[in-house]
């Protein structure tokens, strides 16, 4: 007497149901975070932007927002969204690897980008360009150990996020490698220390691209992501 194995749809057997479906249903959660995550810091630093005392969109980069009374709530933006991209990068190394894509290694650069947002909370950056009111109309007088610590985590991070956008197999790449040039130009603009309304709305526009392309890339591979792993 024999007995019948359960089959997927194809009608191949399945291997360890419970354990893939564990395994699918763990990936899938993290890169749901990827999802929220960009919505959540684009939300925060836009209704900051517009409530905090002499902040104006169009001169002071998001970071200064950490500064002064009320900086806490960017802080904790950086670290929760940070926390939130790293757990979505490793989502992305798990799907990819499930899929047998090229490249799996490469969602890792997101958590290295994730990892550079929580840096670059903990390390507040200096103040500047008249924010908070008090501060030097210019750049910053002197640069402090937190600034420092900002400028570190916050480049190391970025760079981890171009590379990612180039690395990351997705459907469509040229989309990651537009997102990847635009957000390199934009930050090397910005860390010229030019604060022209030119240069600090073209990081507005680099950081929603990059958040855009986080979301969408997530959203396929969370598609994508089997919830059964067949045999064969």
């Amino acid at each position: 007497m024999t007995t019948s194995r359960p089959t997927g749809p194809s009608g191949s057997p399945l291997v360890g149901r419970g354990h893939a479906d564990m395994h699918a249903a763990v990936t899938r959660s993290l890169l749901g975070h990827g999802l929220v995550a960009g919505p959540l810091y684009v939300v925060s630093a836009l209704v900051q932007g517009l409530v905090r005392d002499g902040f104006d969109l169009t001169r002071h980069d998001v970071s200064l927002l950490a500064n002064g009374p009320g900086g806490w709530v960017q802080i904790a933006t950086f670290v929760v969204c940070g926390l939130m991209t790293a757990a979505a990068g490793v989502g992305m190394a798990r799907s990819l690897r499930t899929l047998r894509a090229p490249r799996p290694w490469s969602g890792w650069l997101v958590v290295g980008y994730g990892v550079g947002l929580v840096g670059a909370g903990a390390f507040v950056a200096d103040p500047m360009n008249g924010f908070p009111p008090g501060a030097p109309a210019g750049p910053a007088t002197a640069i402090t150990v937190g600034g420092l610590g900002h400028l570190v985590f916050a480049g190391l991070g970025f760079l981890c996020l171009v590379v990612a956008c180039f690395a990351v197999p997705t459907p469509r790449p040229w989309s990651g490698r537009v997102t990847g040039v635009v957000f390199l130009v934009a930050f090397a603009a910005i860390a010229s220390g030019s604060s022209a309304p030119v240069v600090v709305l073209g990081l507005w526009v680099a950081v929603i691209l990059a958040w855009a392309w986080l979301a969408v890339t997530c959203l396929d591979l969370y598609r994508r992501t089997p919830l059964l792993t067949p045999a064969g």
